[in-house]
């Protein structure tokens, strides 16, 4: 069997706490391998609750608060545990308490699993550079009052000279009844991307359903430690026209505004990882290289580096904690302004996706292009952009309605409301 979606359709009906790490759109950089895995009664998985600050450990039908920090008690199962365990599951932006990030509003702000049972899949190999498709045009919509303000506040802290690049983002909200496996179905058919995935954790007191298809590395850490990540600033849509395909490509290579965006983003990666690597070890073997999705021209760097003997591979993702493609630069001052100016709580959005193993490796994702639920019916989705000196506040709100346009065709026909309870009709943001 090489298409693990009836199998997995099979295990989330089954199995209350499951997972699929999706490589059938993946990159020849991320592999193309599907992990599916789900837990029994007595295995163990983690849920954090930034709010309240527990971590609870959850086995056998109950649960326990453990700790109160979850990467160390994410460290402390992997050190306890063997070297062929792995754990799977997402850090929400809210994890490290010592940020700014505010506790999520409805799902854990992390979930971790430990699966007894995981099945390998080998996808077939596919040109994910070849075809692709346009997202419909819509009429200009302006930017509403809220995120004119918002993007005005920014402006004035880039003025003021408190951050460099601010990344300000919005949740949006859909009602549905589409049951999660149907809509991931959907969502991986609509948006292959290297960082795919499924994750239901449905249990009392901790139910979250992550439904991602990210293009964005967070963090890989291979067997001989070395840390890799792969920041994305700067994106454009793509077009049916093949010139201006290329014509699209071509701007987004040279455009100076998309450059400095993508190279304040790397200098800042360069500093989080000079935390945690070894000296004179920290490169970027690759800067502003344009990578081709179905939708959408990105232009992507890499950032890499060897962890120092005393530096855990836990303690590495904290240090890089949340993505600085998804804050700006500097990252604490600019985490602060994100926390002055967005209304909502970024939740899951934002944080990190993948999987972790007691040998020291690990690959995650950042949590954009994804879809979240408690299984109430509401479906969350996260969009947005880096904001400069040089954006203006219409391409902003265009580029971040684009974004989430894919997402929420996921859902057909509908009125989608942001977070706030503005309605937009029909898939026109």
């Amino acid at each position: 069997m090489t298409d693990p979606a009836a199998y997995f359709r099979d295990v989330a009906a089954t199995h209350p706490r499951c997972f699929w790490l999706d490589g059938g759109g993946a990159r020849e950089w991320s592999g193309r391998r599907s992990l599916v895995g789900w837990l029994d009664e007595d295995d163990v998985s983690l849920s954090f609750d930034a709010a309240a600050r527990e971590v609870r450990r959850h086995a056998g039908g109950g649960s326990e608060v453990v700790g109160d920090d979850v990467f160390a008690v994410l460290e402390a199962e992997l050190a306890a545990g063997d070297a062929g365990d792995q754990w799977f599951g997402y850090l929400g932006y809210a994890c490290r308490t010592d940020l700014p990030g505010r506790p999520s509003a409805d799902l854990p702000d992390a979930v971790w699993m430990r699966a007894s049972h995981v099945r390998l899949f080998e996808h077939e190999v596919t040109d994910v550079r070849g075809g692709f498709e346009t997202v419909a045009a819509r009429p200009p919509q302006p930017p509403d009052a809220a995120y004119s303000d918002a993007f005005a506040r920014v402006r004035e802290e880039l003025l003021a000279g408190n951050s460099y690049e601010v990344n300000l983002t919005y949740r949006r909200a859909v009602a549905s009844g589409l049951d999660p496996v149907t809509a991931y179905l959907r969502l991986r058919d609509l948006n292959p991307a290297p960082y795919a995935g499924f994750l239901q954790h449905d249990v009392l007191g901790a139910r979250g359903w992550l439904l991602s298809s990210s293009p964005e590395r967070y963090a890989l850490v291979t067997a001989d430690r070395v840390l890799e990540t792969k920041p994305i600033k700067g994106t454009t849509l793509r077009s049916a026209d093949p010139v201006a395909d290329e014509a699209a490509r071509a701007d987004l290579a040279g455009e100076p505004r998309f450059r400095a965006e993508n190279l304040m983003i790397v200098d800042l990666l360069r500093n989080d990882l000079s935390m945690v690597c070894a000296p004179g070890t920290v490169e970027v073997p690759v800067l502003m290289e344009v990578e081709s999705y179905a939708t959408v021209h990105q232009l992507v760097s890499t950032v890499r580096g060897r962890l120092r003997d005393d530096v855990t591979t836990v303690g590495a993702l904290r240090a890089l904690f949340p993505a600085g493609s998804m804050t700006g630069a500097p990252k604490l001052r600019t985490m602060e302004i994100v926390d002055a100016v967005e209304a909502t709580p970024r939740g899951v959005y934002a944080g990190a996706f993948g999987w972790v193993s007691g040998d020291g490796r690990a690959d995650l994702g950042v949590v954009i292009r994804s879809l979240t639920t408690t299984g109430d019916g509401t479906w969350r989705l996260g969009t947005g952009g880096g904001i400069t000196v040089h954006s203006e506040v219409g391409d902003e709100h265009a580029e971040s309605r684009w974004k989430a346009e894919r997402l929420l065709s996921v859902f057909a026909d509908g009125i989608f409301p942001d977070e706030t309870g503005r309605q937009y009709g029909g898939n026109t943001s």
